[in-house]
């Protein structure tokens, strides 16, 4: 790796390159943007597992989603920094379930499951954990990517209309769904859906996402049950 030097008057930040001829593209495109990202950094200072657990700060500061007492449940859950800001905010009386079919390092205050949300059994299981309903469900999930748009599009839809199912089958009357999209147009059936359901359904996005980035959240509140 090298540095780029600060050029013209004053002090400015310098910035990583990365060189190597074994790397693709888009692994060095990638590995740059994590290197000079100043939320990677900040989430290394302040102990956070990953940069997007500013999402949900940022997010949560704004529309209140974690309450006092609440029971929170985190689909995807790995490897944990939506878990590190719940657990924070929901205070002693409240409950943090994490699911994932990845493996997750333990984390105080957070139960967690390695299941997969899809499976028919997945809502009673997570049921029995929080002896009872959730509050909020969380998900800051995201399809695998082909490098196909179009494709990476439906694919996430299709993954976030799976959580909203979920969501629907654990929430409390009242409840929150939190979950990220990516704009491309096809995500209009879901938010119909969603507002058949919450009484209020709109679109945010955090500072933390990148500003080159089409990803948006959803967030879905007053589940009607």
């Amino acid at each position: 790796m090298t540095k780029k030097p600060a050029s013209g008057r004053g002090e400015r930040e310098l910035k990583v390159r990365v060189k190597s001829k074994r790397k693709s593209l888009s692994s060095k495109l990638w590995l740059e943007r994590q290197l000079n990202d100043p939320y990677v950094a900040r989430a290394k200072r302040e102990g956070f597992r990953s940069r997007a657990a500013f999402k949900l700060i940022e997010i949560d500061d704004k529309h209140h989603v974690i309450k006092g007492g609440a029971r929170v449940v985190d689909l995807g859950a790995a490897p944990g920094g939506w878990c590190q800001v719940a657990v924070k905010r929901i205070g002693a009386r409240g409950r943090v379930v994490a699911i994932d079919i990845l493996p997750m390092d333990p984390l105080a205050g957070v139960d967690f499951a390695k299941i997969d949300f899809l499976d028919a059994d997945a809502p009673d299981k997570l049921k029995a954990m929080l002896g009872g309903l959730a509050d909020v469900v969380l998900s800051d999930m995201a399809a695998n990517a082909t490098g196909h748009r179009q494709t990476d599009h439906l694919k996430i839809v299709a993954l976030v209309e799976a959580a909203a199912e979920f969501a629907r089958e654990v929430l409390a009357p009242g409840g929150t769904f939190l979950a990220k999209v990516i704009q491309g147009g096809t995500e209009g059936t879901l938010l119909q859906s969603l507002k058949r359901d919450f009484a209020a359904v709109k679109h945010v996005k955090p500072a933390a996402s990148r500003a080159d980035s089409a990803e948006l959240y959803v967030l879905a509140t007053g589940f009607r049950g």
